[in-house]
């Protein structure tokens, strides 16, 4: 069996897993352009997704699985991996730490003007009448109450923060204090204080934050998101801060990124932007072995019960 993979490279990790599976085939690949040589005798295809397009499924005439080691799909071709019949999973869930951390890297960085602190620093001025705040008793809206959203709550939990999650069927989550569906969305968010979007690019999630919700937002509240940039009409994002209906994004994500240049995100003081790197960790490849490793022991051994499987029909 011929496994192509195409990721990034790691002599030990790649050393085990030969060792684990002593009977395949894993081609490693750095270019592009090799994919075409390889792909017609691959059984299997280990990518970040954005490579494979459909001229490459087309070639793929022995491809049965393919396993995408992030968590985002959507550029992957849906209907033809559908019709092929193709088994498509992801590494969903191996963000839920880093991003986490980075949220409340934020939040607390908010809360506790360290930002001003270090701006002073280069300054050298010593002022003590920075206005800082606590966490404790405030509210935390997470919108996308999946693995990362849970996480983030937990750590909500551990600094005393209410939480509640919104996810499609509004069915309750244990990690949550209260749940609710996405269309009780406008209904929740003028109580809370911090509101994180961790939603994915579907169709279903693009631009479900709008003038409409800004407006709903107190005027402390705190928007972060580090989900997609699909989710946020940045327009009415920058309209509604320039009102001061709510008191300032944080944005890890964009519609366009690189984010251009020219885009006014870029100058408003009540933006903090960071490149789309909250998912980022030293773990990152460990991790996403492990589950490619699970994967594919239960591949082998012909059974069904596989880890993070894509809906093809949703696109997650």
């Amino acid at each position: 069996m011929v496994v192509l993979l195409r990721i990034q490279r790691n002599k030990e990790l790649e050393k085990q897993l030969q060792a684990q599976f002593p009977n395949v085939n894993f081609i490693y690949i750095k270019d592009k352009d090799e994919i075409i040589k390889y792909i017609p005798d691959a059984e299997v295809f280990v990518t970040y997704g954005e490579d494979l397009t459909e001229d490459v499924v087309f070639e793929a005439q022995k491809l049965k699985w393919i396993m995408v080691m992030s968590a985002g799909v959507e550029k992957l071709p849906f209907q033809l991996l559908k019709e092929r019949n193709i088994l498509v999973t992801n590494v969903r869930g191996i963000h839920q730490i880093p991003m986490a951390e980075f949220v409340f890297g934020y939040i607390l960085q908010y809360a506790k003007k360290l930002d001003v602190f270090l701006k002073q620093q280069s300054e050298k001025v010593w002022n003590k009448k920075v206005p800082i705040q606590e966490i404790y008793g405030k509210t935390l809206l997470v919108v996308g109450a999946g693995a990362i959203g849970s996480q983030i709550s937990q750590y909500g939990r551990v600094f005393g923060m209410k939480t509640i999650g919104i996810n499609r069927s509004g069915n309750k989550n244990e990690a949550f204090d209260e749940t609710y569906s996405k269309e009780r969305l406008n209904d929740v968010l003028p109580i809370a204080d911090y509101i994180v979007s961790v939603l994915p690019n579907t169709t279903d999630t693009q631009y479900i934050f709008t003038k409409e919700q800004f407006k709903l937002m107190k005027k402390e509240a705190v928007f972060i998101n580090v989900g997609r940039g699909n989710a946020v009409k940045e327009n009415d994002l920058l309209e509604a801060l320039k009102k001061d209906e709510l008191a300032h994004a944080f944005l890890d994500v964009f519609e366009k990124e690189p984010l251009p240049e020219d885009h006014p995100l870029w100058t408003s003081e009540k933006v903090t932007i960071t490149p789309h790197l909250s998912a980022l960790t030293n773990m990152y490849l460990p991790r996403a072995y492990e589950i490619f490793t699970k994967n594919l022991r239960i591949y082998v051994n012909n059974k069904k019960n596989f880890i993070n499987v894509i809906d093809l029909d949703r696109g997650y």
